[in-house]
């Protein structure tokens, strides 16, 4: 398949926003438990302003999305088929996700936070709490739907997986939680170490996840003509695509550039989007330097950018057996 920039864009900045908004919720909750102490809290500016960051990443993602639509001022045609679609739901969580992320991030910094419910080991259930559970839930609503609008494609089968789903967001975790750490790094709070011990381990098993989808893809059975058309004989060729000139057929469905591209990529991607950031994080926490986990942000956003665009060019579709290039 040809990868449309503004999807690279898309997905990448919307998983780093989501990922950033649960691990938000999930060290706010991890002082709520009482792992540091019934005492202890972060401020409500911190995760103001964390919020406002993973807003920011959400919405940067749904700009990027209108750049590949022929004509965005119909875009908002696309939540028609919410029952049958997978875009189309996550054409609505994006939004949804938005506007509670907003909200989560409004009372923290307005410190409205009154007591919804207290239960009988005396733990609280507040309300920045209860909407942080809510953001959360549909930031992983929507990395169900995002990774769903591939998976769900039979025809390409290097997408047909659940491992599509798990990947998407076992990425958009690992780089949220590496951004958690840089941005608590940076604004010293207690925080930090637990982001950076989180995202280690789930760009280590992002890593794996993607490992094993390179390994399974390059395994997979290829379609052939012989099976494609119903036609038994060992000898067909193709000696024409069909078309005097391009199409839509013809581009759209064919990855730029040569092809050893996508397999020298790979390469660079699980070195720069996970090997490295997991040795910046753990430097970074062994030695207490914020700077590392900055460090480990762009090299991991480079590398899953470089991902992305070998998740897309390495689809092949089956048009593509009808629409070659003359043999």
């Amino acid at each position: 398949m040809h990868p449309a920039f503004s999807v690279l864009f898309l997905t990448t900045l919307i998983g780093a926003g989501q990922g950033l908004l649960i691990a938000l919720v999930t060290g706010q909750w991890y002082f709520v438990i009482g792992a540091e102490g019934a005492t202890v809290r972060e401020s409500g500016l911190f995760y103001g302003v964390g919020s406002l960051i993973a807003l920011a990443l959400l919405a940067l993602g749904l700009l990027a999305s209108v750049f590949h639509l022929a004509r965005p001022m119909r875009g908002w045609r696309a939540a028609h088929r919410w029952r049958t679609s997978w875009l189309s739901r996550e054409v609505l969580l994006l939004p949804a996700t938005m506007g509670l992320t907003l909200l989560y991030g409004v009372l923290h910094a307005l410190d409205i936070n009154p007591p919804l419910y207290t239960f009988g080991n005396m733990k609280t259930l507040d309300l920045t709490m209860a909407t942080g559970f809510l953001a959360g839930a549909a930031a992983g609503l929507l990395f169900l739907c995002t990774g769903m609008i591939y998976a769900c494609v039979k025809f390409i089968r290097e997408w047909a997986s659940w491992w599509t789903v798990i990947n998407f967001t076992l990425m958009g975790l690992a780089s949220g939680f590496t951004m958690a750490a840089a941005y608590s790094g940076l604004a010293g709070s207690r925080l930090t170490g637990f982001f950076a011990v989180l995202a280690l381990l789930l760009t280590v098993a992002a890593l794996l996840g993607k490992a094993i989808v390179v390994w399974r893809n390059s395994t997979l059975p290829r379609f052939k003509l012989k099976t494609a058309i119903g036609v038994h004989h060992d000898q067909i060729r193709q000696i024409t695509q069909g078309f005097l000139g391009g199409s839509f057929n013809t581009t759209e469905f064919v990855a730029p550039g040569p092809k050893c591209l996508p397999k020298t990529l790979t390469w660079a991607y699980l070195a720069a989007g996970f090997a490295l950031p997991a040795g910046l994080l753990a430097a970074g926490w062994a030695a207490g330097q914020p700077a590392l986990y900055v460090l480990a942000v762009l090299a991991q956003y480079a590398g899953l950018m470089a991902e992305r665009w070998v998740f897309f060019a390495s689809g092949q579709h089956v048009q593509n057996l009808y629409y070659q290039a003359k043999a």
